[in-house]
């Protein structure tokens, strides 16, 4: 587990604080999310609530992002509807960041505590996917 201070991207949790003054509307949307990608562009996203689950503000940042061509993303942060400020990602959120992107910073915290920390600061011990796929040369006869 790494503890070196990674700066905080104010100018992204700004983006995604305007995401969730100005989209979040009713229960439907309640969380907004904002990504950096490695080319310096902000990707910004809203969850969609259902009962059956639906996706988080993180995820949907992360479809969006790849939907514009933006694959590789640097840091990320989801900020609360009614000003709720950052929240912390979800464990299904942290898990599925550090698949896709383990190297990914993630901006938690509140007020003069705000700071920025790699996904594996967030999932220690952590289960990675892609090391527990069978190799498939290996399974072959």
């Amino acid at each position: 587990m790494t503890t070196q201070p990674h700066p905080v991207d104010h100018e992204l949790v700004e983006a995604a604080a305007h995401i969730a003054r100005t989209r979040c509307r009713g229960d439907n949307h309640t969380m907004a999310a904002a990504a950096r990608a490695r080319d310096g562009r902000i990707v910004t996203a809203v969850n969609a609530y259902h009962f059956t689950g639906g996706p988080c503000a993180e995820l949907v940042v992360i479809g969006a992002a790849a939907a514009q061509g933006a694959y590789e993303l640097d840091t990320i942060v989801a900020v609360g509807d009614r000003d709720r400020g950052v929240v912390p990602p979800c464990g299904r959120c942290r898990q599925v960041l550090l698949d896709y992107f383990p190297d990914i910073k993630v901006i938690v915290g509140a007020g003069d505590r705000i700071r920025a920390v790699l996904i594996t600061d967030l999932l220690p011990e952590t289960y990675v996917w892609a090391d527990h796929q069978l190799d498939a040369e290996k399974t072959t006869p």
